[in-house]
């Protein structure tokens, strides 16, 4: 199969590579690009543990094909912050016990970042159901949650603060 010239920016950094169009994100991101955050979980789109934002929304990478992520921007929990300034979902995460082994707290936080982004205020309901879609084997939910619900009232009051 003929290789295909792939542009994405991941986490504000342009990448230009040659991949198979079949190429799965997930692999190109860990592979290619050492980012190894985001992980390979059930590679059926069933666990989240892949979940990156791109374009604006959150996608399982084991299901997007390298040359639908051509032109992209990704942003994986790398992205948000660092160990030295770490965003306010991943302070949160520790501080609230939202992580137990930790395997599926990169797609946790990137989700729950694209969901506070499409609301800022949500209920434990409406946090419980925008992260369905994410699974934690370690069954640390109630933490998760907490954690997400922590983070957002921490960035609405820094938004008034502000404002």
């Amino acid at each position: 199969m003929s290789k295909m010239h792939i542009k994405m920016t991941v986490n504000g950094k342009q990448e230009e590579m040659l991949a198979e169009p079949r190429e799965l994100l997930i692999y190109v991101l860990r592979e290619r690009l050492n980012i190894t955050g985001p992980h390979v979980g059930c590679e059926t789109s069933h666990c989240g543990a892949c979940t990156v934002e791109m374009d604006g929304k959150s996608v399982k990478a084991c299901t997007v094909f390298a040359a639908q992520a051509n032109g992209a921007d990704i942003t994986t929990v790398e992205g948000l912050g660092d160990p030295d300034d770490l965003h306010v979902l991943q302070r949160m995460f520790k501080e609230h016990h939202g992580l137990q082994c930790g395997y599926c707290t990169p797609g946790m936080i990137t989700r729950a970042h694209r969901l506070l982004q499409e609301n800022p205020n949500p209920t434990e309901e409406e946090v419980r159901f925008g992260m369905a879609g994410n699974l934690c084997r370690c069954t640390g939910y109630q933490n998760i949650v907490k954690s997400i619900l922590a983070a957002a009232s921490e960035m609405n009051a820094a938004k008034e603060a502000a404002e």
